[in-house]
C-alpha cells in the first residue's frame, strides 16, 4: 500500500487526480479500522495531515469556517454550542484530539455525531478538486449510508455555517453519555423557529423545521420525520420514542 503526503493543498489535489484510487485519512478514527480489521485494502493512503490550508477556523461575513482538518477537541472551542457539546460526545480524548470534522463528512455515517449540529447551522460543504471548487448544503452532499456525492478526484477543504448560532443543544442515547456510537441523537437550533436535525434515526441524518408556535406538536413531528430501523443498538420503536423525549428535552433546555 502507498502512503502519499502532500505538502500543499495543491499537491494534495494533483495526487488525488493522478490516483483517484488513494483514500483520504487525516485523524484515521474512522480509515484505521477499517483496514485493522481488513474490511478495506486501498491501493494508497492519501496523508492530509501537513496541510496547513486544511486546519483551525475563522468567522468572516456572517459565517463561520471550520477546516476539514479541524478535530473535535478544537471543536469544543468553537461558538458553537451544539457541535460543542456533541464534540465532548466524540469518543476519548485520543480520539478527540485525532478525529476531525471533515473525516465525519467524508465517512457520511447516519451515526456521526457532528453533522446533526452542522445541519441546523445551515452548513455548506467545499469540495476541491483540480477541476475548481464547488459548495453545496451538507443536505445534499450526504446521500445514504456511507454515500456522499464525493467525486473521486475531490477532497473536502471546509464546511461553513451560521456565525449567529442562536440557542442550541444536543443530545444523545447511548449505553453511556459518551465514548459510543449513538442509539440516536439530536441538535435543536431556536432562532426565529424551530429546526431539529437527528442522527441514527434513518439512511441519512434528518432535518426538520418548523414555527415556533409550533414548540407543542414539534416532538411529534421529529420523531414522525424519522426513518429508523432495528438493529443491535435499539429497535424503530425505541428510537422514534427517544426521539420525541430528547426533542422535548431540548426545548426545554432552548426555551428556558
Amino acid at each position: 500500500m502507498d502512503v502519499l503526503t502532500p505538502r500543499t493543498l495543491d499537491e494534495a489535489l494533483r495526487l488525488k487526480s493522478e490516483r483517484p484510487d488513494a483514500l483520504p485519512i487525516q485523524g484515521g478514527t474512522d480509515v484505521m479500522v477499517e483496514l485493522n480489521f481488513d474490511r478495506a485494502r486501498p491501493p494508497a493512503l492519501l496523508n492530509l495531515n501537513e496541510l496547513a490550508e486544511l486546519r483551525g477556523w475563522s468567522e468572516e461575513n456572517g459565517r463561520i469556517r471550520l477546516g476539514a482538518g479541524l478535530t473535535y477537541a478544537e471543536a469544543m472551542q468553537t461558538p458553537l454550542p451544539a457541535l460543542a457539546e456533541a464534540s465532548r460526545t466524540v469518543g476519548g480524548p485520543q480520539i478527540r484530539n485525532r478525529g476531525t470534522i471533515g473525516g465525519n463528512l467524508g465517512t457520511s455515517s447516519p451515526a456521526g455525531d457532528a453533522l446533526p449540529p452542522l445541519l441546523v447551522c445551515g452548513a455548506q460543504v467545499q469540495l476541491a478538486s483540480v477541476r475548481g471548487e464547488r459548495t453545496l448544503p451538507l443536505a445534499e452532499f450526504v446521500t445514504g449510508v456511507k454515500r456522499n456525492v464525493l467525486a473521486d478526484d475531490e477532497l473536502i477543504l471546509a464546511v461553513d455555517v451560521d456565525a449567529e448560532p442562536g440557542r442550541q443543544t444536543f443530545l444523545k442515547v447511548g449505553p453511556r453519555n459518551a465514548m459510543v456510537i449513538s442509539v440516536v441523537s439530536l441538535a435543536l437550533r431556536v432562532d426565529g423557529e424551530l429546526t431539529a436535525s437527528f442522527g441514527s434515526a434513518g439512511p441519512v441524518p434528518g432535518l426538520v423545521s418548523a414555527p415556533l408556535e409550533a414548540t407543542e406538536s414539534f416532538p411529534e413531528q421529529v420523531a414522525g420525520a424519522a426513518a429508523p430501523i432495528d438493529d443491535v443498538r435499539g429497535t424503530a420503536a425505541y428510537r422514534r420514542h427517544a426521539l420525541r423525549v430528547l426533542t422535548k428535552r431540548a426545548l426545554e433546555r432552548c426555551l428556558a
